[in-house]
């Protein structure tokens, strides 16, 4: 990763408003079951235009489907960049929001400036995606600390392709004047595409859940919790029983996550993970 025009997966910073681009030990699956697991809300920023961006995809994808990290449970958000749209492939699944949202976390750390492939966790810790090691002693780090409890079920849906979900956050006594965002994400998982032109052209990508909708949908106080209803609609293209909600909580200062639940939408049943 360096910072030349010849670099794979990095965009000078006059180019664009973004410029593009503990050591654990390896564990075997975690067979617990979910709710007794803590939620761990993992972002990889990345683009099909980027060629070194399919090694983390592919992470991402592996640690999402086997949760190899004890005490886990890995919920990832693949956030597909727009910058990347003007050198030869447009990302099916870019959004100008996702590159703002990137820029945000770089400001953030105090990196000045974007880049892909980016893994962040829990909002905390960032780092280049396709780092394995890194990823799971950094995950693992993050299921230990404390979190907010949050729910999220779905309630019966009046209208075709629109469901109705009711977030629940219970009051906390010890938290005094801790303030919170409510974020809603909707991801799909088993997306793919055929790429034919730019730095992957001829490849078949294939992703792990790529987030289709974010949203924030309510503020909130941890000494006086929240419980709220909100709606999404899906649509047609979208497969339902591969979609999923992601419910999360952010500092409103640091944008650190401490809290996480989601819904899979293909069984309607609701996901517990975060502990109070």
């Amino acid at each position: 990763m360096n910072s030349s025009w010849t670099s794979k997966s990095l965009i000078p910073l006059s180019a664009f408003f973004l410029i593009g681009c503990t050591v654990g030990q390896a564990s075997g699956p975690d067979t617990k079951p979910a709710a007794s697991r803590q939620a761990v809300i993992v972002e990889l920023f990345t683009s099909e235009g980027c060629s070194s961006c399919p090694p983390a995809d592919a992470l991402l994808k592996e640690l999402s489907e086997t949760q190899p990290v004890s005490g886990a449970q890995i919920v990832a958000l693949e956030e597909h960049v727009d910058y990347w749209n003007q050198l030869g492939w447009s990302d099916p699944f870019s959004s100008e929001q996702y590159s703002f949202r990137q820029n945000e976390y770089a400001s953030k750390f105090g990196n000045g400036s974007s880049y892909t492939p980016q893994m962040v966790v829990d909002g905390s810790k960032e780092f280049v995606g396709s780092r394995s090691r890194e990823a799971r002693a950094t995950i693992e780090e993050a299921a230990h600390q404390m979190k907010t409890q949050v729910s999220v079920r779905e309630l019966t849906s009046e209208r075709a392709g629109s469901r109705a979900l009711e977030i629940a956050i219970p009051a906390s006594a010890d938290a005094a004047s801790k303030q919170g965002d409510i974020w809603l994400a909707v991801t799909e998982s088993g997306l793919q595409s055929a790429v034919k032109a730019g730095e992957n052209s001829g490849e078949t990508l294939q992703h792990a859940p790529v987030v289709r909708v974010l949203r924030k949908v309510g503020d909130f106080r941890r000494q006086d919790g929240a419980k709220l209803q909100s709606n999404v609609t899906l649509e047609k293209k979208w497969r339902s029983e591969n979609v999923s909600i992601v419910v999360f909580l952010a500092d409103k200062h640091d944008g650190k996550i401490f809290g996480a639940s989601f819904l899979e939408l293909g069984d309607a049943q609701t996901r517990k993970m975060s502990q109070p």
